[in-house]
């Protein structure tokens, strides 16, 4: 079977289409990087990094709609060449004959198409990708309420000694004193965190499929978006890469003359929009040099030679086996945040060097003070050998 490898027709390869699909993702990481450098001189910058997921957003959302206008093409496909364009399929001839062919002709998108577009392209990558940092943060929390415990288990029930050592004041952290508006966000954060690794395995899934189908030639749509939109990605002809320019200043031609009002609020407007429009093409030249930079940085220290003449960095050691309980020590309970001990929840959690379990500081303490052992596996143990766990809350 023959791969479509060179670029011929008016179909591009599959590794255009490839490369089109990964330019955001090597220029939001060209300009990640680029802001981290300056932050480090330039504090203020770190609210910028604060609210990465936005403002990169609100670029690619300017930068889609200026190019999806002017060159019915996405900002990354615009520049390997490529246009989008509407199907419309036809059927040759009667459609009972067995005969009947099918003719795709394409056409301009229209201005629906051009909106769904943009929420494919800016949108959902935007939902995707708050999606995946609150499925981070979810995933975080349940690693540590599994050693630490819940927030509200650890510091709900706290005893608070003034100053004579006579008062004492007890706080609890039961759930009416949680707001409505806050449990439900944190269950649709936990419903979000449940389902998320579904949708990215079927996205994935489906991703996967439709790019093996567009490289053995069995369809022409390369996503699953410009499936679902009808629309194909094409090489621009020459003529129409020449009529680009042209296009762009009939547009914007056409947009000054729109403009109302008095003489002086329309030169006030039209300087207004050429300085915008002057912006915007050196925004766009930027983000071009700034992914070319970002690939030669990249290629700089990931170079061939690097990685072949540099030492073999094996990974590390996966971690031993859990020490096995003895048949005369102290069963392990279900629950890992409770000391086997006292079978309550940890306080000042402490690990026993020679087995590596967790317990609470003053029980552990009393333990191998006079048994001189580990309470679960039996192993011969000593103060010394008693580690506090810190926690930074």
């Amino acid at each position: 079977m023959l791969f479509q490898v060179g670029g011929q027709g008016t179909r591009p390869t599959f590794f255009e289409m490839a490369a089109a699909q990964q330019l955001p993702s090597s220029l939001r990481a060209a300009l990640t990087y680029s802001l981290g450098v300056l932050a480090l001189r330039r504090p203020f910058i770190h609210k910028i990094l604060d609210y990465e997921d936005e403002c990169f957003a609100l670029l690619t959302l300017v930068l889609e709609t200026h190019s999806l206008r002017t060159t019915d093409g996405s900002f990354a496909e615009s520049l390997y060449g490529l246009r989008r364009r509407a199907v419309n399929i036809k059927v040759k001839g009667d459609n009972k004959s067995p005969d009947a062919r099918e003719e795709i002709n394409h056409t301009g998108l229209e201005k629906r198409q051009k909106v769904l577009s943009v929420v494919f392209l800016v949108i959902l990558p935007y939902l995707r990708s708050k999606l995946h940092s609150i499925y981070n943060k979810e995933r975080e929390a349940a690693l540590q309420a599994s050693l630490w415990g819940h927030e509200d288990e650890r510091f709900g029930d706290t005893d608070y000694i003034d100053d004579g050592g006579n008062s004492i004041v007890s706080t609890s952290g039961s759930d009416t004193e949680e707001s409505v508006r806050e449990r439900l966000r944190k269950k649709i954060r936990k419903i979000i965190a449940a389902c998320y690794p579904w949708i990215h395995a079927g996205n994935e899934g489906l991703s996967f499929a439709y790019q093996l189908l567009y490289l053995l030639d069995a369809t022409g749509f390369y996503s699953l978006g410009l499936h679902a939109l009808g629309i194909h990605v094409c090489r621009a002809t020459g003529q129409e890469l020449m009529d680009t320019s042209s296009r762009i200043s009939k547009i914007r031609s056409r947009e000054r003359e729109r403009l109302r009002g008095p003489p002086w609020l329309k030169a006030v407007q039209s300087a207004l929009l050429s300085c915008a429009y002057g912006v915007l093409d050196y925004a766009q030249t930027g983000l071009i040099a700034a992914v070319f930079f970002f690939k030669m940085m990249e290629w700089w220290y990931q170079s061939a030679e690097e990685r072949m003449s540099a030492p073999t960095v094996y990974p590390p050691p996966p971690p031993p086996p859990p020490p096995k309980v003895a048949k005369e020590g102290i069963p392990l309970p279900s629950d890992r945040t409770l000391c086997p001990l006292c079978s309550q929840k940890r306080a000042n959690p402490s690990v026993v060097a020679v087995s590596g379990l967790v317990f609470c500081y003053s029980c552990i303490f009393r333990y191998v003070s006079q048994y001189k052992r580990c309470p679960v596996t039996l192993m011969p143990a000593t103060v010394d050998q008693i580690r506090r766990l810190f926690h930074d809350v």
